[in-house]
């Protein structure tokens, strides 16, 4: 089968390369000249499917696989068809995956080798054709669609390219990946085709899509803009050829220029002051100190009120006593020196059956640590006790604290 199949491309192959030249002018002409050519010439490429005849009478055209194959092959701006058929690809991408699990299944090798290739060159075809439909749409917005000539046209071609991506969107968001990765199960050469390589395939086009469309409607808004004021000239143009005694008024003399004519853009823009500027800080604190209130009306006059004799009086002694949480960690240092070995801090709590929790504890005892002088602190060691933390390393858990004399 394989052999036959061989020899029938190469046969086809040699047959195009013969007829290069008629191919190229049907390409490029549309049609193609049956009475330069020869009856068995035409009846050989009408048969082996490089030309065709639509209806009976018409002139004989190229093939749409051969038109697409140098469309691709020319990098043709002019080509304007994308396959945003993604539901048939996905039905056949999960057709043969079936037929590649069931050949699998019953121990039938060979079949299933065929199965995987053909599955392969579905899912590398389907990636590789929603590829170079990305690649035409930017090729259009690259040049503004540039292969037709009137404003009209491009908006006309924008919206046809907009509503291609949207399909393509709405195509892509069928691929449920759950699914196929349920389809492919433990399969390695399944799970790399349809959940691996497809799912980072579709994703950065998807991405790509996103990016395209915006730009499209950026692009689409230039175009109405341009198209608006090229109707608002040919209206103007329209009416003076309907009025040709029609002369501009000197709108320089009149009091309210009309708006039309008043589109000069002003030559320094109002004066503002920037508060969010910190460079402009001191300059505006110093217009601030300078400003003087003047109050123009008259102000009522107050009778000044007399002097009072001011008597100053001692300062009252008064002591703020200290927080008993901080004394009882005085008291635990105190403990230490006395005993003269490392004391743990919680063991000291629950032998002192002192009323404050574990958590606030160990707080004041660290705290307490910390605060001491640089030369009271070298005759302590505090040694935190606990762990590591099992998920997220270099977070140690402190469960406890111990304090002991150098």
């Amino acid at each position: 089968m394989s052999s036959n199949l061989h020899q029938a491309g190469v046969k086809l192959l040699r047959l195009l390369g013969r007829h290069a030249e008629l191919v190229m002018d049907a390409y490029l002409g549309g049609s193609v000249d049956e009475e330069k050519l020869e009856p068995a010439t035409v009846k050989k490429l009408t048969d082996n499917g490089i030309l065709w005849r639509p209806e009976a009478g018409e002139s004989l055209r190229l093939s749409r696989n051969v038109r697409a194959l140098l469309e691709d092959g020319l990098k043709d701006e002019r080509n304007r068809q994308i396959n945003a058929n993604v539901g048939s690809a996905l039905a056949t991408i999960k057709t043969l995956a079936n037929h590649y699990r069931e050949a699998r299944a019953s121990v039938d090798y060979s079949a299933a080798e065929a199965y995987l290739a053909d599955l392969s060159e579905q899912v590398y075809s389907f990636t590789e054709s929603l590829r170079y439909s990305i690649r035409v749409l930017w090729g259009r917005i690259n040049n503004e669609f540039g292969y037709v000539g009137s404003i009209s046209a491009k908006i006309r071609e924008n919206e046809l390219a907009q509503s291609q991506v949207s399909d393509l969107l709405n195509g892509l968001e069928m691929f449920e990946f759950s699914e196929l990765g349920e389809l492919a199960g433990d399969i390695r050469e399944l799970r790399r085709l349809l959940v691996t390589s497809l799912q980072e395939t579709l994703s950065t086009c998807a991405q790509e899509l996103s990016v395209v469309q915006g730009r499209l409607l950026e692009l689409l808004g230039r175009f109405r803009k341009i198209q608006g004021r090229t109707r608002l000239l040919k209206g103007w143009l329209l009416y003076t050829d309907l009025h040709p005694e029609y002369e501009v008024a000197d709108h320089v003399a009149h009091k309210q220029v009309p708006a039309l004519f008043n589109q000069a853009q002003p030559l320094m823009v109002p004066a503002a002051v920037d508060v969010h500027n910190a460079q402009h800080e001191p300059q505006l604190l110093t217009l601030v100190a300078n400003i003087k209130s003047i109050m123009r009306h008259a102000q009522p006059q107050s009778a000044v009120q007399q002097a009072q004799a001011v008597e100053v009086l001692a300062d009252e002694a008064f002591d703020l006593p200290d927080n008993p949480l901080k004394q009882a960690v005085d008291g635990y240092f105190c403990a230490v020196i006395d005993s003269g070995r490392n004391q743990s801090a919680l063991a000291y709590l629950a032998e002192q059956q002192l009323p404050w929790d574990a958590e606030s504890w160990l707080f004041q005892v660290i705290g307490g640590f910390e605060g001491l002088s640089d030369e009271h602190k070298r005759y302590f060691a505090l040694e935190p006790l606990g762990e590591a933390h099992p998920q997220y390393s270099g977070n140690f858990i402190i469960r406890d604290v111990e304090v002991g004399l150098r």
